[in-house]
Order: structure tokens, then sequence, then C-alpha cells
């Protein structure tokens, strides 16, 4: 399981990023060129990969399980405000450095490892497809836009980004597709209507280049700072695989999740750093230095996090 997970998962994540890395270290690739780049993944083809993803969804699946829903919702984005707090006031950064912290550490990557590490482990069932599903949309429909309105709040005095106040910040937030895409696909949803599948080949198309192009651009931006490996990243990596799982672990067993859901939901919120703050990390040139450093060593940890909690999650749930 684990050589799977390494050799399926991890090793390419590490193969596309070094070829970024070794792009922009032979200058191939210019600021400009990297910026447009991180602006086609930001701006269409991971609101295209969101919304595709969503919508595939159902309002009949959200509500079959109401218990691992809330347990999803309240835990995800609590501990992505946790994140956010922390890196704020413990690491002293400003908002907007902590609200991209957030939106990484805070953040598993569930729309493009998910199935491929839970199906393997845990059979590609109608159960791992709903937690999938429901995780996802939390992270993608609901800490994104957070992260986003974190980002107009905490923007600089003249940045494109600035709002004068709370509603210019939410007003501002949702005219970002990465963000109005997946709430418009959550309404779609609620509302019970189903997309004819004929259109979703246009929109996969697109969203077939956002993983790949966003760990690409991670390398890029990798190579424009100094990789670290300080206590703060050490601490994202400990907060991303360990801490929040066991988080969820504790609050799932508590709330009367068990079996083989428990440890799906566990092990999705153990996932690496969700490839959607890396990008906007490097859009914005925020917090780029740590975003990036900490995806790299979180996935590394992952590797050897995953058959731990698969291991760990039912003695959590006996406690209970």
């Amino acid at each position: 399981m684990v050589y799977n997970i390494i050799v399926n998962d991890i090793i390419p994540i590490f193969v596309i990023m070094l070829l970024g890395y070794m792009g922009a270290k032979m200058h191939s690739f210019s600021p400009d060129q990297t910026q447009a780049l991180n602006k086609v993944v930001l701006d269409i083809a991971l609101p295209a990969a969101l919304f595709a993803s969503i919508t595939r969804a159902s309002r009949e699946m959200l509500f079959s399980d109401l218990t691992l829903t809330i347990v999803s919702l309240v835990g995800v984005v609590a501990l992505f405000m946790i994140s956010f707090f922390l890196c704020w006031k413990l690491w002293k950064h400003n908002v907007q450095e902590a609200a991209v912290c957030a939106l990484i550490a805070g953040s598993p990557t569930i729309g493009f490892l998910g199935f491929a590490v839970l199906d393997p482990i845990f059979g590609a069932t109608t159960e791992t497809g709903l937690v999938v599903a429901i995780v996802a949309i939390v992270v993608n429909a609901v800490t994104i836009p957070i992260g986003f309105y974190l980002l107009n709040v905490g923007a600089p005095e003249g940045s494109e980004m600035r709002s004068g106040s709370s509603l210019s910040a939410v007003i501002n937030a949702l005219k970002q597709p990465v963000v109005w895409s997946p709430l418009l696909a959550v309404a779609i949803v609620l509302c019970g209507f189903h997309l004819p599948e004929y259109l979703y080949p246009s929109f996969e198309l697109i969203a077939k280049a956002n993983s790949g192009v966003a760990v690409f651009a991670a390398g890029l931006a990798l190579a424009s700072v100094s990789f670290s490996i300080g206590f703060e990243i050490l601490w994202n990596t400990f907060y991303r695989v360990l801490l929040s799982p066991f988080v969820i672990a504790i609050f799932g067993a508590i709330c009367g999740i068990t079996g083989d859901k428990l440890s799906m939901l566990v092990l999705a919120c153990a996932l690496p750093p969700a490839f959607s703050g890396i990008i906007i990390s490097s859009r914005y040139q925020i917090y780029v230095r740590d975003g990036a450093s900490s995806l790299a060593v979180s996935t590394l940890a992952f590797a050897f996090a995953a058959p731990f909690w698969i291991w760990f999650t039912p003695i959590v749930a006996s406690w209970f």
C-alpha cells in the first residue's frame, strides 16, 4: 500500500514539480509567462474542474448522510480558520499571508488525490464517492471563498484586491471565477438540477490541465525563492497530515461515524495541501516560499502518514 501511494501519487507530483523547477532555473519561463500560466489555472482550468466535479454530485447524495456532511463542513472549516489564526497570530504573518497559509496547510487536495488514494484502499464504492464528493464541496465551495474574502480584507492600500469594507471584500471575492463557479455548482446541486452529460467533456478537457499545471507552477514558484524546512514548514506539515486528521477522527467518532467511512474521511482530510492554495500563492506572490516548501514536505510526509491513519483510525473510534 505504501509502495502504491508513493509510486502512483507522490512521485508524479515531485516529477512535475521538478520539471517546473528546472524550467525556471533554465530560464525557459519568464516571470510574465509564469503569471500567465497561473492565471489560466486560477481563472479557467480550476473553476472548470470545480464546477464539473461538484455538479456531478446530487442533492440526495448530500442529504443521504447528514452526519458525514455536518462533520465535514464543521471540521474542515474550523481547521481552516484555526490554521489562519495561528499563522496570523502565532507566526506573525499579515492577513493575506495567513489566508494563503490556511488555503495550503488548512485544506486537503481532495479533488486531485481523493479518488486516487481512497479507491485502491477501500474500493471504488458509493461510500468512497460520497466521502470524496462531500469533502471536495466543503473545500472548494466554502474554504476557497473564505480564503479570497480574507485576501481582500487584508489587501494593502493601492492593491488590485483592496476593498473599503467587508461588503466590498465579499463582492470582490465573488467576482473571482474560482469563487463563484463552485458556489454556482452547489446551488445547482441543491436545486436538484442535473446537467446533461454532453456538457461535461467541454469542462473536463480544460479541467484536466488543472492539477498538472498547478504542480508545475508550484515548481516554478519554488525556483524563485529559497527552499526552506524551518519550524513553520514543519508545523504546516504536522498540521496538514497529522493534527487535522486526528481532530477529524475524534470529531467523527464522537458524532457516530464508524468503520471504513470514518477511515476514508480521516484519510481524505490527511491529504497534502490543496493545489488551489499554491496557485493563489503564486498568482498574487503571497506566502510563496513557505507555501511551496509546505507542499513539498507535506506531500512526502503523506506517504508515511497514510498507512498510519488507516491503522490508527479504528483505535480512535474504539475510544468512544
